[in-house]
């Protein structure tokens, strides 16, 4: 087995995992898990009939790879117990109303994410021509997360049901099917990037109906209104809490930024609050995925005006940013009449140093 072979192993393993760690089905499983002195004769996946989901093809796989790495057995041990975890624990597949419906436990929270969840069935996708039960689920997914995005377009977790939950006292506009409402600009970003990659194995165009285009609606809605062109915005979150990122301060709208084409992003992917609101990375991979949806709503939906909203907001967004290689280092003699801001979008003079945006790029001023 060469280098590229097991780099891509690990990337495998790696990649079903999430940064929450992975659910256990309980207690006393999850007690059992410390590594024993030889841990690769030992399983710890849960047993068969514990498992929530089932694939002939991931099965297949496991026992393709192992084979490959029969001289790297811990590797081997590691792929075996990583790869179908989310499979094995966090997957809870069925049918609702006459058509699939998966939720998917992020981490050892019964509550799913949509971040999170986009992220646990990618490395699954690939089977999906080749395993009906895993296209089906992969396409659960999607459609629940469909479905949370209208819901709430601003909240970052879901129940299974509208039971409520340990954040239903936060100071914002929860809802009963919601777990948390932390507004980030990702939670919206992955369900299109998982969407898009299904249907370019697939072909499957089913997943976008009336539901699809109601959610990239509401998407948009969300971008634009956190452009914050015309004040805040209606979204708001405080919680009582000893964590000062757990929150957002100005009595919940976080730090004030300056208006520049940005979409803000309340908090970062890890859940806690962002200081500067216009959080470059998720702004770049909004632009990506507005254009993402802009093509499935222009080839598959004939929605001309709705995808030509999404390139227009993409385009402006990617101006302001000026682009993911103008970042460039440069002495500025005489701001003149030109405007600078700093990253936060406050407007700045020429003595500020960092990185700010002047006449639509970001440059470097040591």
């Amino acid at each position: 087995m060469n280098l590229k072979t097991t780099v891509l192993i690990f990337v495998l393993c790696e990649s079903t995992l999430t940064a929450a760690g992975q659910a256990l089905p309980s207690k006393s499983y999850a007690e059992t898990i410390a590594a024993p002195s030889d841990n690769t004769r030992m399983t710890r996946r849960p047993s068969p009939e514990q498992r929530l989901f089932h694939s002939d093809a991931v099965e297949r796989k496991i026992e393709e790879v192992k084979k490959l790495l029969r001289n790297t057995p811990y590797l081997a041990w590691m792929f075996e117990n990583c790869f179908p975890n989310t499979l094995d624990t966090t997957v809870h597949y069925s049918v609702v109303e006459g058509d699939d419906d998966t939720f998917v436990y992020t981490g050892d929270i019964h509550a799913m994410w949509l971040r999170d969840s986009a992220a646990q069935v990618w490395p699954y996708v690939r089977f999906s021509n080749t395993d009906e039960k895993i296209r089906k689920m992969v396409r659960g997914t999607i459609l629940r997360q469909l479905k949370c995005i209208c819901i709430d377009p601003y909240a970052n977790a879901f129940n299974i049901e509208a039971t409520g939950g340990e954040w239903a006292s936060d100071y914002t506009d929860m809802k009963p099917e919601l777990h948390e409402r932390k507004y980030e600009i990702d939670s919206l970003c992955y369900p299109i990037r998982l969407a898009y990659y299904y249907w370019q194995v697939t072909g499957d165009t089913s997943i976008f109906g009336e539901l699809w285009q109601r959610a990239m609606d509401k998407i948009l809605q969300t971008f634009l209104e956190q452009q914050r062109k015309e004040g805040r915005g209606t979204y708001h979150f405080e919680r009582s809490t000893p964590r000062q990122y757990d929150t957002l301060s100005h009595n919940g709208y976080g730090n004030p930024v300056k208006p520049v084409g940005l979409i803000a992003s309340s908090f970062r992917p890890s859940d806690d609050a962002t200081v500067f609101q216009f959080l470059v990375p998720s702004n770049f991979f909004a632009v990506s995925s507005l254009r993402k949806a802009a093509q499935i709503l222009e080839q598959v939906n004939g929605n001309v005006q709705l995808a030509v909203k999404a390139k227009d907001l993409a385009n402006e967004v990617e101006y302001v940013q000026g682009g993911s290689t103008a970042v460039a280092t440069l002495t500025v003699k005489s701001p003149g009449s030109r405007h600078i801001y700093n990253l936060s979008g406050q407007q700045v003079d020429d003595n500020w140093r960092g990185i700010r945006i002047q006449d639509g790029k970001k440059i470097l001023r040591r």
